[in-house]
């Protein structure tokens, strides 16, 4: 596990044992546990409030939607008035969100709450990955990311575990889970050391800090990490979490136990080669990590239609796990490099539309194979698909493609308080 030292403490600490990360890993956490560990819930709460299978659906998308737009609002008000500001009240209204959803009466209000919880949820992962920015500079960058997505891949693997659990005793306590949020906000209130915002609020300007974040992303190499960003989600979304699992249980008669393990395999290898990504980013540049996540997911993808035994889909299963673990991190880490101190916020929001677009996409890409060439056609149009992106991706990123992260200053965890 990668290293770092702190300016008030120069003794050697492991990164996981660093009190900032730990809070920012609970955000993230927080982040993804209001749609993964209500998944398995689904059919309850259809048999609850005695609602079709084709409108439950609708539990999901209201939280959704807040998110996507509310998302770069927040990160512009982070900017303004400071993180803390916006993930205190954030964690609360999250919190208070999920409780409402739990004493809801009828389907409508569920609704109702599910929607106001969204809004809570809406700055989260944004910031969490804002704040590792803040915190982490040079060559620590990319393990404090890596961490960070290797503690996804685990809570991916475990959320939907505990919310199944809960809602075989009673959906209501699915929802309880969101009170998580409350004693975290306590720990960024009184734990959370972060460094001092340059903007001053009180000359804020909002048309000059549109068109600093407007010119910070109008660059090739930052449109070639949304494009990457936008790419991997529309992979993970389409192929891997729609049609692997259709095609496991038509094709391969899988039954739903073990296809729940296959999916379940993907985050597990997510966070294991996560967790390995210190070794892999001092022998290639980010850039070529990121290239190369785009070829394992061409490869996972092209052989899975010759699969004939559901274990052997494992392999595949696999692979696009070790393929995200080398893409997320990478790009968060060069986006966050490539933001400006003073509208990191704002420029990070961009980076989880470009996720929220690909989220969107992919079902819809993956789809409209599938009508025109079956579900063989799905996975070598979205291998195909993959090779593209690597072309696309290597034009847009050329000069960083042979750089190490900068060394400068490259084991020191800045604090300023």
């Amino acid at each position: 596990m990668a290293l770092f030292t702190s300016p008030s403490n120069r003794n050697v600490t492991p990164i996981h044992q660093d009190r900032n990360l730990q809070i920012i890993i609970g955000i993230t956490l927080m982040a993804i546990l209001g749609i993964i560990s209500l998944n398995p819930a689904m059919p309850t709460l259809a048999q609850a409030f005695d609602v079709p299978m084709d409108q439950i659906g609708l539990v999901i998308a209201v939280f959704v939607v807040p998110i996507t737009i509310g998302t770069p609002i927040f990160g512009m008000l982070a900017d303004r008035v400071g993180r803390k500001k916006i993930l205190v009240p954030s964690l609360l209204l999250f919190a208070l969100g999920g409780v409402l959803c739990a004493s809801a009466q009828d389907f409508h209000a569920l609704l109702e709450w599910r929607f106001l919880q969204g809004i809570g949820a809406a700055s989260l992962e944004s910031l969490a990955l804002t704040l590792i920015g803040d915190l982490y500079i040079g060559k620590m960058l990319i393990p404090a990311m890596a961490f960070n997505a290797s503690m996804i891949g685990i809570g991916s693997t475990l959320f939907p575990l505990l919310g199944g659990a809960l809602a075989g005793l009673s959906w209501r306590l699915v929802f309880l889970l969101s009170l998580s949020a409350v004693p975290l906000a306590l720990l960024v209130i009184t734990k959370l050391k972060l460094p001092k915002q340059q903007v001053k609020t009180e000359n804020f300007a909002l048309k000059d800090y549109l068109k600093s974040t407007w010119s910070s992303i109008r660059n090739r190499h930052v449109l070639g990490l949304l494009f990457a960003v936008m790419c991997v989600f529309m992979m993970q979304f389409g192929p891997c979490f729609v049609y692997i699992p259709m095609f496991a249980g038509s094709s391969l008669q899988a039954k739903s136990e073990i296809i729940g393990i296959l999916m379940a395999s993907m985050q597990v290898s997510l966070a294991f080669f996560a967790s390995q990504l210190g070794f892999f980013a001092k022998r290639f540049s980010e850039a070529q990590l990121i290239k190369t996540s785009f070829a394992l997911f061409a490869i996972a993808l092209s052989i899975t239609p010759f699969v004939h035994t559901i274990w052997l889909l494992f392999i595949p299963s696999i692979l696009i796990g070790a393929a995200e673990a080398l893409a997320l991190p990478p790009t968060r880490a060069m986006l966050a490099r490539l933001s400006p101190n003073d509208a990191r916020a704002g420029f990070m929001s961009v980076n989880a539309m470009a996720q929220s677009v690909g989220q969107a996409l992919g079902p819809i890409f993956a789809g409209v194979a599938f009508s025109f060439w079956g579900m063989q056609g799905v996975f070598f149009a979205c291998a195909g698909f993959a090779v593209i992106a690597m072309i696309v991706v290597h034009a847009l990123m050329t000069p960083y493609c042979h750089l190490k992260p900068s060394l400068s200053h490259s084991t020191e965890l800045y604090v300023r308080r």
